[in-house]
């Protein structure tokens, strides 16, 4: 056996002709031993996923005792317990539960099909699918599907394809020239190919991969060399799959990668770029920088041209100066020089302002003391005048005091005569 199997049914609380309800499912999945007995060594499933059988009865239970239906002009009313409330999906793998124990390889190959089986049904029935659970007790591998109806009035027949199909051809009505007979068979048809519809869908998705086939050899009528022969192409389409798949995994590894590598260079690329730019930006400043150093420099270099030719003007005239006060007083020559240096030295000050008035303190000052040293000159040379023109006269009048006393002299008296001597009485 090597071609899919996979086989959907809905059940109701009452019960099918053969007694099969809703809780004889639950009982058999839950491995109950009034409904285990076509099983010689009952197990327990195994949650695949989802939830526990339990759990599903309990779930699907409460669902149906809340849900209603309302008929046409009539009220809400409870749904009969004949109406199919559970959808059931049962799907099998050709490897036997001893082929599984027995071989790992084959173990992996039932593992995958059961993970692309349940991938499967959660893209087509959604949130509906409440739980998937494995039997290991039976001859093959195989798994349980339960789904729960989510509608008000908790239809399963909306879950089933074939029956969606047929009651929209039936709702549609006959054709012109169509009777109830041709319109029944219409359905019918719609009901078949919607179901071949879900039966290849699960083909594309699940049983190419796993190498398994369409369809049995019964079926179709064919030859053991026929059936043998697709099963030997299933399994090379499964090899090509299988290595497309990991080619397809290299190729979207290596493509990460990539994209890594290439975000990383471009992150690099932007921080490096980043750095170039703050780096120019920093050659700007310093460019701009030394510019402006170097104007100011220049200007520097100008001033001080310029000073040292205020310096050498105003030395020559110092010169010229100096020459013409050699003919003054060593003491005027003096406070004059000092004057004079005070004012070169204040002029060249002017290019630093910050010595500037300083500078200017200075040649007041000395400014002030030629000034007074120029007066006490003057009033020294008036007092000079004064005394000498004193003396002049005080030397004319002792002469004429000399002259008038020389002339009241009495005579010297002759030799040999005394001279009588006076006597106070």
């Amino acid at each position: 056996m090597s071609f899919q199997f996979i086989h959907l049914e809905a059940f109701s609380r009452k019960g099918d002709g053969k007694g099969r309800s809703t809780s004889f499912v639950f009982n058999e999945a839950r491995r109950d031993p009034a409904a285990s007995i076509h099983v010689t060594n009952p197990s327990p499933p195994i949650v695949v996923f989802g939830v526990g059988v339990s759990e599903v009865e309990r779930l699907h239970d409460a669902t149906a005792d809340a849900a209603t239906t309302t008929p046409k002009g009539g009220k809400p009313r409870r749904i009969q317990k004949t109406q199919h409330t559970l959808m059931t999906v049962v799907a099998s793998h050709p490897h036997t539960m001893e082929e599984v124990r027995a071989d790992a390889e084959k173990r992996r190959e039932a593992e995958e099909w059961e993970r692309r089986t349940v991938a499967w049904l959660r893209s087509v029935y959604a949130e509906k699918l409440v739980s998937v659970i494995r039997h290991e007790d039976e001859g093959y591998f195989h798994i349980h599907a339960y789904i729960v109806p989510d509608d008000p009035a908790m239809r399963a027949a909306g879950l089933h394809p074939g029956q969606c199909a047929k009651a929209e051809v039936m709702s549609g009505g006959p054709t012109e020239g169509e009777n109830v007979k041709a319109l029944n068979r219409r359905g019918d048809a719609a009901y078949r190919k919607a179901m071949r519809e879900w039966q290849d869908s699960y083909h594309e998705t699940v049983a190419i991969p796993s190498g398994l086939t369409r369809l049995g050899p019964q079926r179709r009528r064919l030859t053991r060399a026929e059936w043998q022969a697709e099963q030997t192409h299933a399994k090379a389409l499964k090899t090509a799959i299988e290595r497309a798949r990991e080619v397809k995994r290299k190729g979207e590894t290596f493509v990460a990668a990539t994209k890594e590598d290439a975000a990383r260079i471009a992150a690099e690329a932007a921080a490096a770029k980043a750095e170039a730019d703050r780096q120019l930006a920093a050659a700007k400043v310093a460019t701009e920088a030394a510019k402006a150093a170097q104007g100011r420099a220049v200007q520097e270099q100008r001033k001080a041209r310029s000073m040292m030719a205020r310096v050498r003007e105003e030395a020559a005239r110092v010169r010229e100066a100096t020459a013409r006060l050699q003919r003054l007083p060593g003491a005027m020559r003096s406070m004059l020089d000092g004057f004079r240096t005070s004012k070169v030295a204040a002029r060249i000050r002017q290019a630093v302002e910050s010595e500037m008035e300083a500078l200017r303190r200075a040649a007041s000052d000395a400014a002030d003391r030629a000034s007074v040293a120029d007066a006490g000159r003057r009033e020294a040379e008036a007092r000079a005048k004064n005394l000498r023109a004193s003396l002049t006269e005080t030397g004319r009048d002792l002469a004429t005091a000399r002259c008038e006393l020389a002339a009241l002299r009495p005579p010297e008296p002759a030799p040999g005569i005394s001279t009588p001597v006076l006597r106070r009485s």
